[in-house]
């Protein structure tokens, strides 16, 4: 989760919050990482899933903020964190 937060810190998304996500595969290994750089693009959790691809399967995911669950500029993290098959999603 320390991750996680260092990389929500690293941008600055403006209007929009600061959120940071790492995969973690389940040996323990950082599969992949993530931020939500700007509005417009991407999520913290999608670019961490794309980061990871077939690893991020089985995967826990740690997100500084919940997931959201709404289709607008970008697609919803709740279907995407499914889609990808993670196991366990730790917010905080």
């Amino acid at each position: 989760m320390e991750r996680a937060i260092r990389l929500a810190r690293a941008f600055n998304p403006h209007p929009n919050p600061r959120v940071g996500a790492v995969v973690v595969a389940p040996d323990g290994a950082v599969v992949g990482e993530g931020a939500h750089e700007r509005p417009g693009l991407p999520h913290a959790e999608v670019v961490a899933l794309d980061a990871a691809g077939p690893a991020g399967r089985g995967s826990t995911v740690f997100v500084t903020l919940e997931p959201c669950n709404d289709t607008g500029r970008t697609r919803p993290c709740g279907k995407a964190l499914i889609d990808a098959g993670v196991f366990r999603v730790v917010i905080g």
